[in-house]
């Protein structure tokens, strides 16, 4: 059996593409906060990286990476001694930048973003879809203006959640917590303790080094009464499933001790957290990406904000006191009780939040909109947006204004973008007036790794 144990907060684990059929998650929630952004990482990253991650294309960085790499051992029995290089190896993957002092790291994502940005606008010109005729000064290859990358506030220990595996680490302690290098396939995978990541909190890094049950009471009173009670917790969930990601819905989360939700004060408002719902892994970093989004929607007192995978309608709520009204759309069914909480308590009373696929209820939604003047805010998973999302978005005519905001955009959000600049296509049923792309400003979440949000400005 493999352990997942968060800290820190709820939700979005590390996938772990584990043969076992059992996995025990156990989910600690200490003050404040929450996650964001998780995904499969790939050893090694930092020194091919560092030559060629300016091309924004990571994919092919990862696909180069694994043809040069060393061959990994078969079943290995015992990997070895816990040295530097194992500690080295962990931090390549999980912080690839962490070699880096801080201002290189933003310049490095600066040239990656301003390359998908030059890649992006080649697509569209092809296209026909992108006439950017304001003066604004631009950047040396680009149409739209590209800000300069904003920094986070929190550069060292900014996660407000972690997580992190029980397996068997390099010296072959059955019981090491930390994170996984290696494959499944290849039969090489170890866990390697964490505590030197400049990303992870210390008084995370103080429970990771504690060995842990997988009893629930075991658990409860190692947080409660044993070392664990370092952390603080608000509360401490726990949550059984034969996958490695699943929600609420699929197998609930146990609450053991402590609060059933966190909160999070964040631009003025007290925010409610679930389990089941998503918030961004840097607190002081997601503020910064916040008034960033205000600042570029330019709502006012005439306008409807229809906020688009809105999570716990953090971006929304902000705005609420500028707009006309707030229309919010969420899978997470816990995330939108949240949302709703959140405005019942700060006494915000324009808002709407609708569960459900946003492909289900945007069209129908936007047909009582059509004469009004609509603002969208789209902050999608790494998957992009489903198309009918952007076809109902594009044929909207009441939306003059769009905040794109990805975290991945030379992922699924290149082909959503496209879509919503090209001229009009009947055959994809894509009528409206195309999008132009006109400012661009990164804001960096994640330092030490090589991702940062992508805020993009489209307007017509």
């Amino acid at each position: 059996m493999s352990v997942f144990l968060w800290l820190a907060e709820i939700k979005r684990r590390v996938p772990m593409h584990s043969p076992r059929s059992f996995l025990s998650r156990v989910g600690p929630l200490s003050k404040p906060g929450l996650l964001p952004w998780c995904a499969t990482k790939h050893p090694g990253w930092s020194k091919l990286f560092l030559g060629s991650a300016c091309e924004g294309n990571f994919t092919n960085v990862i696909t180069k990476k694994c043809q040069r790499g060393q061959k990994s051992q078969k079943k290995p029995s015992y990997i070895g001694p816990l040295d530097s290089s194992w500690q080295e190896r962990l931090a390549d993957v999980v912080t690839p930048l962490w070699r880096l002092s801080y201002e290189e790291q933003l310049k490095v994502k600066f040239e990656a973003q301003k390359k998908i940005l030059r890649r992006l606008e080649s697509y569209l010109q092809k296209l026909n879809g992108v006439n950017v005729t304001t003066s604004a000064p631009r950047v040396e290859g680009l149409s739209c203006l590209l800000h300069p990358i904003i920094p986070s506030p929190v550069i060292n220990g900014y996660r407000n959640k972690s997580t992190f595996s029980v397996n068997r680490g390099p010296d072959g302690n059955p019981k090491t917590v930390g994170y996984y290098l290696g494959t499944w396939r290849d039969r090489s995978i170890v866990c390697v303790r964490s505590n030197h990541l400049k990303n992870i909190p210390e008084k995370h890094n103080q429970v990771a080094q504690e060995e842990l049950g997988v009893q629930k009471e075991a658990i409860k009173k190692f947080f409660t009464t044993g070392p664990g009670a370092v952390c603080d917790l608000t509360s401490l969930y726990f949550q059984e499933s034969t996958v490695t990601r699943c929600s609420h819905q699929q197998s609930p989360y146990q609450l053991l001790f402590g609060e059933p939700h966190l909160f999070e004060d964040l631009l003025g408002l007290k925010i409610r957290i679930s389990p089941d719902a998503f918030f961004q892994i840097n607190t002081a970093g997601a503020e910064v990406l916040y008034r960033t989004v205000g600042e570029l929607s330019r709502v006012n007192s005439n306008t409807i904000l229809l906020d688009i995978c809105c999570g716990t309608g953090v971006i929304g709520l902000s705005l609420a006191q500028y707009a006309s009204q707030i229309l919010g759309i969420e899978l997470m069914e816990q995330a939108v009780e949240d949302a709703r909480w959140t405005a019942a308590f700060n006494g915000i009373t324009n808002c709407e939040f609708h569960t459900g696929r946003a492909e289900k209820i945007l069209p129908q939604l936007l047909k009582s909109k059509e004469d009004g003047q609509v603002i969208a805010v789209v902050n999608p998973a790494r998957a992009g947006l489903h198309y009918q999302v952007v076809r109902a978005i594009r044929n909207c005519r009441a939306i003059h204004t769009l905040i794109f905001v990805s975290c991945k955009p030379h992922g699924e959000a290149t082909r959503n973008i496209i879509e919503l600049c090209c001229p009009p296509d009947s055959a994809k049923k894509l009528l409206g007036e195309p999008f132009v792309l006109r400012k661009a400003v990164p804001v960096d979440l994640f330092p030490h790794t090589p991702h940062c949000e992508l805020v993009l400005l489209f307007t017509r």
